[in-house]
């Protein structure tokens, strides 16, 4: 489908490179000079594409040929008319807010990560679960006993977030949230912070656990390491063609609640 796509926008006179996902050097090297990055995947390629894209602001256009694709724009079936759209102006660019992480050691950054889903702290292989201290703005707000321990952005309140019993927000939101994974004897509800907060989680365990930034490679941490997580500055971007309404009825339909049999109608509500 890839070559497809390609001979399509050469035929409408439009400069095309293609790569596979794993080769980094060859895609960080194009994309200074590229105007729209088009992923075909799911939501876990379109997770890596954002690696890519979003330190040059360049706008993705997700054809979902995965499993979910929550973040794509268009199908098989509907990419030639919707990506016409694009060529032709008639779209909007939705910014996404990522998150910013830091690992701290003995005070030192040992890693820093950027997300546009989740960073997850949690347990590793030995079912034990770690305890996690919760500092918001400065302020200790609660230790959490618990399996694991998900920060996540709007974006990532339909993944891993929304399995741990998460709310669901909708990407025009700028709040952060945190939810815990099988917490024990501690807290077991969803905190959302204002998109400013500064959350710092402290690490206690006596065996391993791991820091996970949009389910990809994880990073062991410490007994006493401290995991500093902001907003990032950065936004990710997607070009759009849909109504900003679009979120609700995709998850809707991606949940299989969605009832196309029912004949309802047109809004009533005719205010403006």
């Amino acid at each position: 489908m890839a070559e497809k796509v390609r001979d399509w926008l050469v035929a409408r006179d439009i400069d095309v490179w293609m790569a596979a996902p794993e080769d980094d050097e060859d895609i960080d090297g194009r994309l200074a000079s590229t105007s729209l990055v088009v992923v075909l995947g799911g939501d876990g390629s379109t997770l890596r594409a954002a690696r890519w894209t979003v330190p040059y602001g360049v706008p993705i256009f997700v054809i979902n040929v995965g499993r979910v694709g929550f973040l794509s724009e268009a199908t098989p079936d509907d990419w030639p008319e919707k990506l016409e759209r694009v060529l032709n102006g008639r779209f909007w660019i939705e910014r996404r807010l990522m998150l910013h992480a830091e690992l701290w050691r003995d005070g030192q950054m040992v890693a820093p990560f950027s997300a546009l889903n989740e960073v997850v702290i949690g347990r590793g292989a030995q079912a034990r679960v770690i305890h996690l201290h919760l500092r918001v703005d400065g302020d200790l707000v609660t230790t959490y006993i618990a399996d694991a321990l998900i920060v996540s952005t709007p974006t990532g309140s339909t993944a891993y977030s929304m399995a741990a019993g998460g709310p669901l927000m909708p990407p025009q939101l700028q709040n952060l949230v945190i939810v815990p994974v099988a917490a024990h004897l501690s807290l077991n509800r969803s905190l959302v912070l204002h998109e400013n907060a500064r959350i710092a989680i402290q690490v206690e365990m006596g065996h391993e656990a791991f820091l996970t930034a949009d389910g990809q490679k994880s990073t062991p941490v410490m007994d006493g390491d401290e995991v500093i997580i902001t907003r990032d500055e950065r936004t990710c971007s997607f070009a759009r063609v849909e109504s900003p309404g679009y979120f609700y009825r995709r998850l809707m339909g991606r949940l299989g609640f969605s009832w196309p049999h029912l004949n309802i109608g047109p809004a009533r509500d005719s205010r403006p």
